[in-house]
């Protein structure tokens, strides 16, 4: 079993994590702002962050978690083998983990659990489709 490519987690996690990036802002902006924002003034938060750098936290969120799920699909490739099935398991469980995370945002009762559910499954569609790109420009070394 040979090294993972670093070179290519580091490109096919770029790549896939620009996918990532914009699936999630479509879901989470047009889609969802509305509610975002609502929910968000009811909450009556004056320590927020201005809007600005919560959009770079998520940004570079979404990036991370992208080069991750990359990373762990060159790592559980040579035992499912190459490919979108292996590439589609590494986005599942990577979205998994994130979605149990964020769902805390329901369980404390910051946000409503349909919003927050809503998110999540916008998140499993630009999590799986990020790490699927990023893993078919992932290539071992020669």
């Amino acid at each position: 079993m040979g090294k993972i490519n670093l070179g290519r987690v580091i490109l096919g996690g770029f790549v896939g994590g620009i996918v990532t990036n914009l699936i999630d802002m479509v879901v989470n902006v047009p889609v969802l702002g509305a509610a975002w924002k609502a929910e968000t003034d009811a909450l009556h938060l004056t320590h927020m962050t201005s809007a600005g750098m919560s959009a770079c936290g998520w940004i570079v969120s979404d990036f991370l978690i992208t080069w991750i799920a990359v990373w762990l699909y060159a790592g559980i490739r040579p035992r499912f083998g190459p490919g979108p099935g292996t590439a589609i398991k590494a986005g599942l469980a990577v979205w998994a983990l994130t979605g149990i995370a964020y769902s805390a945002f329901a369980f404390n009762g910051l946000y409503s659990q349909s919003l927050t559910l809503q998110s999540s499954l916008g998140g499993l569609v630009a999590k799986v489709a990020g790490t699927w790109l990023g893993a078919m420009i992932y290539k071992e070394n020669a």
